[in-house]
């Protein structure tokens, strides 16, 4: 169910699974592409892990910047594959590479987001999301890091903005995961006589500066995105992620 709302600048979408059974792991996969590159920051995060192997781990075929398996409570200090540590929030487009990271919430009682100010485009793009609907934010850092075709090096600026309740895969999502370990659900549950939902934001707006904002938060209509010392609102449906409210399992 995809909604527009006059003088919102936001994609409302609400998806609803009728019946079945077992269970299904969930995520959406926005994409955003920047001609130079940008400044990220996040909703309140538990740490965030590499998977225990790169994408593209022949550097015949691609390169990668981040340690694999590697894990930081500090998205500005990241291990790095060749030592030393890399800042998460920034994306610089002389930075070749194909990475992989998964985000996890920490419980801090708002609506989960990410904020990416596009440098050379002077916007802003926001995802916001329900934390005890879709607990993880799965970030792919794609430019320029594979020499192979379709991608040919030219696959440049591109990030992977992945909100969800999964692991890598059906299987893994719906078995025993490293995210489970950790007390993250990774599935729903289905049910022949119920249905189950949730919901995720996605949004753009003109930006001077080239900051993301700090802190993100919703209420009465609007909401409220601070920068610094600045202060900015734009028209938003607060209720629409029903934060707080209970989540089938």
């Amino acid at each position: 169910i995809l909604t527009l709302r006059d003088g919102h600048p936001f994609l409302y979408q609400e998806h609803v699974f009728s019946g079945g059974h077992g269970a299904i792991s969930v995520a959406h996969h926005p994409m955003t592409a920047m001609m130079g590159g940008g400044r990220l920051a996040f909703s309140q995060k538990r740490f965030a892990a590499t998977l225990d192997d790169p994408l593209e781990p022949d550097p015949v075929r691609g390169r990668f910047l981040l340690a694999y398996p590697a894990r930081s409570a500090d998205l500005g200090r990241f291990p790095a594959a060749g030592g030393g540590t890399l800042d998460l929030t920034e994306y610089r487009m002389d930075d070749r590479r194909e990475d992989f990271i998964t985000l996890v919430e920490a419980d801090h009682g708002g609506p989960g987001w990410t904020a990416l100010a596009r440098q050379a485009e002077d916007d802003l793009v926001l995802v916001l999301k329900n934390p005890a609907e879709l607990p993880i934010t799965m970030l792919w850092f794609s430019n320029g890091g594979r020499d192979y075709a379709p991608w040919s090096g030219r696959h440049l600026g591109v990030l992977g903005i992945e909100d969800g309740r999964a692991a890598v895969g059906h299987a893994a999502s719906i078995g025993g995961n490293w995210l489970r370990r950790e007390g993250v659900a990774t599935a729903f549950a289905l049910d022949e006589s119920q249905s189950v939902s949730f919901r995720h934001v996605i949004g753009a707006m003109p930006l001077s500066g080239g900051e993301p904002p700090q802190a993100v938060t919703t209420a009465d209509g609007r909401i409220r995105l601070v920068t610094g010392g600045a202060a900015r609102e734009v028209p938003f449906d607060s209720d629409f992620l029903r934060i707080g409210q209970p989540v089938a399992a």
